[in-house]
């Protein structure tokens, strides 16, 4: 069953020696602590559930690469070209004895930390459709499970779910959902993107890996990906329950009242392999922030054609902090750079530009960088009170407001070169 799924990815993970397993672990913190120490992809026994948790399966450019089928030094351009390019998905029927029906009891969702409100699934991707069937939209949705089938599901506000939601409300019904938990990375990747409103997700996820598989799910008969778990429900118009979950930055967000979803019913693959996110973890960043750094790559070069990568530091928490690469022609170039990645990404918050013989994602070059090459009174650049994230809680909470740095470290284009370069040992390789 199945060309790629989350198990052939796994499969290929364990034939390279990049997953360790961790054995038993307790659901309520003590497989968190383990996601959390563990830099690389992990395999943990739940003690009182059936099955597998999986985590940190794309955190680096090479898990990424492995889950679009292409090289490290092509995944930005290879995310890019599927978003411009989905390729439509044709949907088979659903398999269902290759699934069995479970209850939300059965689903082994994690207890993270200590002010958390419950259990949560934190990898689960929405899928839905408008009342006129004109719109398909994918998108990633943390769920705390509340028991006797109901759950209490994160929807930002303004976003796709939110306003299909908004239409099924305004006709006086519950939006119909299809939740799917534990696919392929790419899947999961394509859901992250915060695409138009009205491009299907999935179309994309199609693009960036040829060989998935689609069905029609079995109650609402919308197309989903391959999955461990598939859950059919209605997030009620109505109904609300206060929900309060820790964000991409690591810090909790405000307590809030969010709609309620009732699940159907749940099906899962025997033994089945549940994949979760830790939030404000390495893989949290990178889900989210990899589109974003894929998207700054495109229009940065695009505005300024000698920068070389832009790349969204872990410091930065893949959403806040990027540090650009240049090949410098013109010494007004690194300023162009900087607005230009401002523009693309507004919660974007510092921009350092750096020398094409600095490695951006190493935080002592671009440090030594700012230490040697860099001089506050001519390459420092503020804009005061420009939109920002509402993840940083330094900014404006009500006007989402926030000042924005800009930092050139490159070389002035007249300087003696060789007079900041590092000393160097014949035979030497550089790490």
């Amino acid at each position: 069953m199945g060309k790629n799924n989350l198990r052939t990815y796994l499969n290929y993970l364990e034939a390279k020696n990049m997953i360790k397993h961790v054995g038993m672990a307790e659901r309520k913190f003590e497989a968190a602590i383990y996601e959390k120490s563990v830099k690389g992809p992990i395999i943990i026994t739940p003690k009182d559930k059936k099955g597998y948790i999986v985590s940190n399966l794309i955190t680096s450019e090479e898990t990424v690469a492995i889950a679009f089928g292409t090289g490290p030094e092509k995944i930005h351009d290879k995310f890019i070209n599927s978003v411009l390019s989905p390729k439509k998905i044709v949907l088979k029927d659903f398999e269902k004895n290759h699934y069995k029906k479970i209850s939300d009891n059965d689903i082994p969702a994690i207890w993270h930390f200590e002010k958390d409100l419950g259990y949560y699934v934190t990898s689960s991707i929405v899928i839905t459709k408008s009342p006129d069937n004109n719109i398909l939209n994918a998108s990633i949705h943390r769920i705390r499970l509340l028991g006797n089938g109901k759950g209490v599901i994160r929807m930002v506000e303004g976003r796709h779910l939110h306003a299909i939601w908004n239409m099924w409300k305004d006709e006086g019904k519950d939006t119909p959902v299809t939740v799917v938990i534990g696919v392929h990375p790419a899947v999961e990747m394509a859901a992250a993107y915060q695409a138009p409103l009205g491009t299907f997700e999935m179309e994309i996820a199609n693009s960036l890996n040829e060989k998935l598989d689609f069905f029609k799910s079995p109650v609402h008969g919308l197309p989903i990906p391959e999955s461990e778990f598939i859950i059919e429900g209605y997030i009620s118009k109505d109904e609300k329950d206060l929900d309060c979950m820790v964000e991409m930055l690591g810090n909790y967000d405000y307590t809030r009242q969010q709609p309620i979803v009732k699940f159907e019913e749940i099906y899962s693959k025997e033994d089945p392999i549940y994949w979760d996110i830790l939030p404000g973890g390495t893989e949290h960043k990178w889900l989210m922030g990899f589109p974003v750094e894929a998207k700054l790559n495109k229009e940065v070069k695009s505005s300024v054609p000698s920068v070389r990568k832009v790349y969204l530091t872990e410091g930065g928490s893949k959403w806040l902090h990027a540090v650009i690469q240049i090949s410098k022609k013109l010494d007004g170039e690194p300023v162009n750079a900087i607005i230009a990645a401002f523009a693309a990404h507004p919660s974007l918050k510092l921009a350092i530009v750096v020398d094409d013989d600095i490695d951006p994602k190493n935080p002592i070059e671009v440090e030594r960088a700012l230490a040697t090459r860099f001089q506050a009174s001519k390459g420092l650049l503020i804009i005061k009170n420009a939109k920002g994230s509402s993840l940083d809680p330094s900014s404006d909470q009500e006007m989402l407001l926030t000042d924005k740095l800009g930092i050139d470290a490159t070389i002035p284009i007249k300087s003696n070169k060789e007079r900041f370069k590092p000393a160097m040992i014949p035979g030497e390789v550089k790490k």
